[in-house]
């Protein structure tokens, strides 16, 4: 007699109207294109400078600051990485003497950062090349569509900010 055969669980599937369809989630859309751009924005210095994507964040971060230091939980707030991801790349660039790290005045616990001068080179280089990209990329859209990408950008930022706190609860309803 042959063995019993496993019961098959039943699958729900959603609903009419709630099925997701990735091509048309917001999420997943923004994600993809972030990626792509991300990815394309990298290709420009890994070869030339042989940085990494979290090194150039942390490098166009301090870059913007002049002489002024932040420390790595600023720069992981600052460039939205993960302390781990910023912590390793901060370890590469202090091998690679891209930035400097000293104590801070206050907290000595505090380590603060800033850019080498071969640090600050690489930023001086790599920035108008990032701002060309951009230039190139958003001349798909016109000045009045880029207006209202960068309001509807700040709106969804701000939701999102206020749907990181309970989230489970705010998008479901649970309590």
């Amino acid at each position: 007699m042959p063995p019993a055969s496993p019961r098959r669980k039943t699958v729900r599937r959603p609903s009419a109207g709630s099925e997701l369809n990735l091509s048309h989630f917001l999420p997943y859309r923004v994600s993809v294109l972030a990626n792509t751009i991300s990815q394309t924005v990298a290709r420009l210095y890994e070869k030339r400078f042989h940085i990494t994507i979290p090194e150039w964040r942390i490098i166009a971060v301090l870059g913007g600051l002049g002489n002024e230091t932040l420390s790595a939980g600023e720069i992981a707030a600052a460039t939205a990485m993960d302390k781990v991801q910023v912590s390793r790349a901060i370890s590469r660039m202090l091998d690679s003497e891209l930035i400097l790290r000293e104590a801070g005045d206050t907290d000595r616990r505090k380590a603060l950062l800033t850019l080498t001068p071969k640090g600050l080179e690489i930023y001086r280089e790599i920035a108008p090349m990032a701002l060309a990209y951009e230039a190139q990329l958003t001349s798909a859209l016109d000045a009045d569509e880029m207006q209202q990408l960068n309001l509807l950008l700040s709106k969804l930022q701000t939701q999102a900010d206020e749907l990181t706190t309970a989230p489970e609860q705010r998008i479901t309803g649970a309590r």
